[in-house]
């Protein structure tokens, strides 16, 4: 019975994918980067606008791994629908 599982994804994806997330987690874990109240946009301290920063920055960096993702699983289906299975593992 041959393998139907999903296309396996090139291993430079997922380091791509994996760099991208780490700079999202690690920009705002290193705290020493933006432990500091100066410079100030408006009546805001730095802390706090650079933390907001982050929330679309993040959104966009996201969105990229996900585009990245699926990139290479459009269109390399067959276009068959699975058959369905029961609970015990038998295609119905």
């Amino acid at each position: 019975m041959a393998h139907s599982g999903p296309a396996p994804r090139r291993t430079g994806t997922w380091v791509l994918i994996t760099v991208l997330v780490l700079i999202s987690i690690l920009g705002t874990l290193i705290v020493p980067i933006y432990a500091r109240s100066s410079p100030y946009l408006g009546a805001f301290p730095f802390f706090y606008w650079y933390q907001l920063l982050w929330v679309p920055f993040v959104a966009v960096l996201m969105a990229i791994c996900y585009l990245v993702s699926t990139r290479g699983s459009r269109g390399t289906g067959s276009g068959q629908v699975p058959p369905a299975r029961d609970g015990s593992g038998e295609a119905r």
